[in-house]
């Protein structure tokens, strides 16, 4: 049977969690689902997720650790549906084949639909702060001498990045003619057109 979430092939923990999950009552399947597309939404919030689970795990008197299971097979099937950006449609068929009942498969279809844009933002989001630039230093220059006479007189700007790589900051540095920094600018001038229209 051919997934479209996955084209390798997928650990048997996953169809066991999906079909534990397939025998969870309608409205708690409905509330379990509910916190983990907040969670995917604001992904930031884990501790708020952590209390979430704990108190759904004590009102259904539900193990814990199994619990953990199912919401990590979770969240690797909508991670990795992400990536592959499936419709509504297929991520239905996906949670079917891999034992949720029609109707709760129905559910989380409708879900993901409602909920793609937000999804997709904060992916968006998450790649964007990963490299995120905090600091520029610029210097401009003339070249006043060179063993190369044609490079004499020619203007560049030196350019010095700081980076926010996650954990740490790391600087990266440039040296443009002056063409090629009309050249970077025009290009940044297109990302930020980019980066509006989005937001």
């Amino acid at each position: 049977m051919s997934l479209h979430f996955t084209s390798e092939a997928v650990d048997d923990q996953l169809y066991t969690d999906f079909t534990n999950l397939s025998k969870f009552p309608d409205d708690s399947f409905a509330q379990l689902i509910a916190i983990v597309f907040d969670f995917l939404t604001e992904p930031q919030q884990s501790a708020r997720l952590l209390a979430q689970l704990e108190t759904f795990a004590n009102e259904l008197g539900v193990n814990p650790v199994a619990l953990k299971n199912i919401l990590r097979s979770l969240l690797t099937f909508f991670k990795a549906a992400l990536r592959k950006n499936l419709s509504p449609t297929f991520v239905k068929e996906d949670v079917e084949h891999l034992g949720l009942a029609a109707e709760k498969a129905a559910h989380i279809g409708s879900e993901w639909k409602s909920h793609l844009v937000a999804l997709s933002r904060a992916t968006l989001g998450q790649t964007l702060t990963v490299n995120r630039l905090v600091d520029m230093d610029w210097r401009f220059g003339v070249t006043a001498a060179s063993s190369d006479a044609k490079s004499v007189g020619t203007t560049f700007l030196q350019v010095k990045f700081t980076l926010d790589r996650g954990t740490e900051t790391e600087d990266v540095f440039m040296e443009l003619t002056l063409q090629q920094f009309y050249q970077f600018l025009h290009e940044m001038e297109k990302a930020k057109t980019s980066l509006d229209f989005l937001s």
